[in-house]
């Protein structure tokens, strides 16, 4: 089985694909899509055909100037690393561990939340550390620790009170999911925030470890907000893919709260004041886009 090493000295080809796609990939993003999917060749113990067609798709991919963003790439790779394995869902597993641990967490913290001064900010924090919960960046992650530090870090880019007041403000909210495990947390906040007309938005289909419908139903998100699909099952949201459905709640929404990288990297370049960023930076590359530093929480508008 090749390594990652071995991998990255096969792509050699021109690079034209990015966060837009005028722009060229960073290298480092390259290698986190080669090290995803070096560990699903592991886990599912694929052959070495299946190694080197996926690694010709790879290259192919790689070249192409008319597949858009990095969300847009890492669907082109999952779609097909599903065809070449005939596993429709390579994280399965992982997204039900995600949602029983932060149902856990859940019980654990709704009643400090509720109990809190500040139960606004509490449950906000708790949001943004359920953002750990990526097994797209990473195949381990220690979210009791991540809450510890969440709770009493400083903000990188801090703009709680100014979401708070659009809050408040806003007759109608959307709200978009990032992960499995994470879509707990996100219930929580919701629970909090109380507002009357708040949407929330999985993925249009299976795509990484983030949250589709099912994890919405499994995690009782609808008890507690009208769900729908983005339509698209690329591990963000991109405009130009949504469904029509998605676009009457996007462009008719007062407020958007977008968790996640994913999403950020869909909507960034939008440069809509509605957009709410909540996340934790998990790469040295988006640390650099946005000027802080790795590991860092972010409220960004």
């Amino acid at each position: 089985m090749p390594t990652i090493a071995i991998i990255a000295k096969v792509i050699t080809m021109g690079m034209n694909a990015g966060i837009k796609s005028h722009m060229v990939i960073d290298q480092r993003c390259r290698d986190c899509f080669l090290k995803t999917y070096q560990l699903l060749f592991e886990k599912f113990n694929l052959s070495v055909p299946q190694h080197n067609e996926f690694l010709s798709f790879f290259r192919k991919t790689m070249a192409s100037d008319t597949i858009g963003t990095t969300p847009e790439i890492q669907r082109e790779l999952s779609d097909k690393f599903r065809l070449l394995s005939g596993i429709n869902d390579p994280f399965a597993l992982e997204k039900s561990e995600s949602n029983y641990l932060a149902n856990l967490l859940y019980r654990e913290w709704k009643p400090k939340v509720l109990a809190s001064p500040d139960s606004f900010s509490m449950a906000l924090r708790l949001a943004i550390a359920g953002n750990i919960m990526d097994y797209g960046a990473a195949n381990s992650f220690d979210i009791h620790k991540t809450i510890e530090q969440v709770l009493t870090a400083k903000f990188a880019i801090d703009k709680t009170q100014l979401l708070k007041q659009k809050i408040s403000q806003a007759k109608s909210i959307l709200y978009l999911g990032d992960n499995a495990g994470e879509i707990v947390f996100d219930k929580l906040f919701i629970e909090i925030l109380r507002h009357p007309d708040l949407t929330y938005v999985v993925r249009g289909g299976v795509t990484l470890n983030d949250a589709t419908l099912k994890d919405a139903e499994s995690t009782g998100m609808m008890s507690v907000a009208k769900v729908i699909t983005n339509g698209f099952d690329a591990p963000s949201t991109v405009l130009e893919k949504s469904s029509d459905e998605f676009l009457v709640h996007y462009h008719s929404a007062d407020l958007i709260i977008s968790k996640g990288q994913g999403n950020l990297e869909g909507l960034i370049h939008e440069r809509d004041p509605r957009c709410f960023f909540l996340l934790m930076v998990k790469c040295e590359v988006m640390a650099e886009l946005l000027k802080v530093n790795k590991g860092s929480i972010v409220v960004l508008n």
